[in-house]
């Protein structure tokens, strides 16, 4: 969970218990569970996964209830743990990847979270097949029309309230709102309520992650099955309310225990290459003498011109094929270059480095954009799916980020002349295998026990120059290779 979160939400005295005993079961017991979970894996026809913080500690992202959970603390008057890393930058764990590969294999039918940090959505499970019941906390939706926005930043706010940002389907307009429930003052959601209900009560298995089975009415849920035939099983390392209710209770991290299950099946865990995407906006007109080009080049964000580039840091600006331009460096929001150039100017390109911010598996990716102010260019769209998909395989096969790929591109005529260009940035790798998370330059969010920092730096540089980054012991060597479009 976001630290910031427990702060927005509206005070309650009950949070329920906190700081229970964790129990691990002994290894040989623990492997016994593991293989016989697989077995009613393997058997189940309709298997759903119910969802709780205690999948995302690996992330760095803290629980709730834990040992050093947020309430834990709170309730002893001890400080929150610091953030080592922005939300936004958290990427999913090996259980969240390994329900994805489930899912894609046809033994996953449905997902149910608790949780309220998209991880679920940013590792692949199809949002047909989620119930986020609880909101999530990058997520926006539209009270008229029920288009969903997914962003690349925290939204501002919890409570479902209206957010400064508009819904783009012309017929609405409206302002969007959060997705984020505020305790007992929101109910939970009808449309992530009842796609959830159905499945538990079809389920034969229904299997909870990471959760200590306390809140309600999200709680009940996995009970539903019951009715049916079907079974409850848990994976959680304190004692829950439901236990007695289970068919299996295993005391484990879940990592672990999913690990062991995807091996026993025999199913690979895919890596996780996350791609975030930007635009670049050149808007350019004449002088009134006619004899100077004023043109301006922007980056700025796909979810919103005003919105922030949360992945960005700062912007090295440079020029070929016009020594007369002096460099530039664009250090914070937003970032906006003005020029004045003169009509006759020859084509150029002007060349951005873009430093990648904390969190990002790479320092920074190249982009180059041509400029000729006496040729038009053409509107442009291609598949984005298609994009991404061989971004991401180029991505995998070379162990690097940094890769950056043009999407679509729109050249409005009318007024000053403006060409929008919307790109796709590799900014993370996290490789995944039954001993070991290999991550491409993330760390963790809090200085927990479950998921110790990563600290980021630079050591050399390779062949052609570029900063190379090194974390011992668990990231690939990192390369930025300058792929420009």
């Amino acid at each position: 969970m976001s630290l910031g979160y427990a702060e927005k939400l509206s005070y309650i005295e009950d949070v329920g218990n906190v700081g229970m005993t964790e129990i691990f079961d002994p290894p040989r017991i623990l492997q016994e569970k593991i293989e016989r979970l697989t077995m009613m894996i393997r058997k189940s026809k309709h298997l759903v996964v119910f969802t709780g913080a205690g999948i995302s500690t690996s992330c760095g992202i803290p629980d709730f209830r834990g040992p050093t959970g947020i309430w834990t603390l709170q309730r002893g008057g001890n400080a929150l743990p610091e953030a080592s890393l922005p939300f936004h930058r958290a990427m999913p764990s090996m259980t969240h990847m390994a329900l994805v590969e489930l899912e894609r294999a046809g033994i996953l039918k449905f997902v149910i979270s608790q949780n309220i940090d998209g991880l679920h959505l940013r590792s692949g499970i199809p949002r047909e097949k989620l119930s986020e019941l609880h909101g999530n906390s990058f997520m926006e939706r539209c009270s008229c029309c029920g288009m969903e926005y997914f962003r690349d930043f925290e939204v501002e706010s919890v409570g479902l309230k209206e957010t400064s940002r508009r819904c783009s389907n012309a017929d609405c307009d409206v302002k969007l709102k959060d997705t984020v429930l505020d305790w007992e003052v929101d109910a939970l959601p009808f449309e992530e309520m009842n796609p959830a209900e159905a499945h538990c009560e079809k389920a034969d298995v229904v299997l909870c992650l990471g959760t200590s089975l306390q809140i309600t009415p999200a709680c009940n849920l996995p009970l539903k099955c019951l009715r049916g035939g079907g079974k409850v099983v848990i994976v959680n390392l304190q004692k829950t309310p439901k236990d007695k209710k289970a068919s299996l209770v295993i005391h484990g991290f879940v990592d672990k225990v999913i690990g062991g299950i995807m091996e026993l099946l025999n199913l690979r865990i895919r890596p996780f290459v996350r791609v975030d995407l930007l635009q670049t906006i050149f808007t350019q007109a004449l002088s009134s003498d006619e004899r100077y080009v004023n043109w301006t080049l922007r980056l700025a964000s796909v979810h919103d011109k005003r919105a922030v580039l949360p992945f960005i840091k700062s912007v090295e600006v440079s020029f070929l094929g016009n020594h007369t331009m002096k460099e530039a460096v664009l250090d914070k929001h937003p970032f906006n270059l003005k020029r004045r150039t003169v009509l006759t100017a020859e084509p150029f390109d002007v060349i951005l480095k873009v430093n990648l911010s904390e969190g990002c598996g790479c320092a920074y990716t190249r982009i180059k954009i041509p400029i000729d102010f006496h040729a038009s260019a053409d509107s442009m769209k291609r598949d984005k799916d298609h994009v991404l998909r061989k971004l991401k395989s180029k991505a995998v096969k070379g162990s690097y980020c940094g890769q950056n790929s043009v999407i679509e591109r729109s050249v409005i005529m009318m007024g000053p002349k403006t060409e929008m260009t919307v790109r796709a940035i590799v900014t993370n790798i996290r490789w995944y295998d039954e001993k070991m998370v290999k991550t491409a330059g993330a760390g963790s969010l809090t200085t927990n026990a479950y998921a110790p920092p990563l600290k980021r730096r630079i050591q050399g540089k390779n062949e052609n120059g570029t900063p190379r980054k090194h974390l011992k012991g668990l990231i690939r060597h990192q390369t930025v290779k300058l792929d420009m479009e």
